[in-house]
């Protein structure tokens, strides 16, 4: 893995990017934004200055997998994007299983006592979250 620092994380859908960021130490996960994309060009740039105010080392992606393993279109849609972070900001990228992150993350809030019916940006942004908690545990 990269040097010491914080990670950023994104749950890349079609319409939102949810992001989460960790603290310097890995330990910590916290939702930051969602993301509303507009284009590629403009959604690239979101990211590159999160990553900058957040003084990310790494960019973690969660990439949707189906049920049974295997990556289908929704992955290489993210693995695309993933190749543009690469170009514009030279970090690494870790790509994380993102199966059932959606469904944790409605858990969590519901859990919380978070109304979740309309409100799809804390939904992606928890999901990034969770996809990050999930990489730094594996690490």
């Amino acid at each position: 893995m990269t040097e010491k620092g914080r990670l950023l994380a994104l749950d890349v859908g079609d319409k939102r990017i949810g992001v989460a960021v960790s603290d310097v130490t890995g330990m910590l996960t916290t939702p930051v934004e969602t993301v509303h994309r507009k284009n590629s060009k403009t959604d690239v740039a979101r990211i590159c200055k999160l990553i900058e105010d957040h003084e990310a080392k790494a960019i973690v992606v969660g990439l949707p997998k189906n049920m049974d393993g295997t990556e289908g279109e929704q992955a290489a849609k993210v693995r695309s994007f993933a190749k543009k972070l690469v170009r514009e900001t030279r970090l690494e990228v870790h790509f994380e299983d993102e199966r059932l992150s959606s469904f944790s993350a409605i858990e969590n809030l519901v859990a919380r006592g978070v109304d979740t019916g309309r409100n799809r940006d804390l939904i992606d942004m928890e999901a990034a979250a969770i996809i990050l908690k999930s990489f730094l545990e594996r690490k």
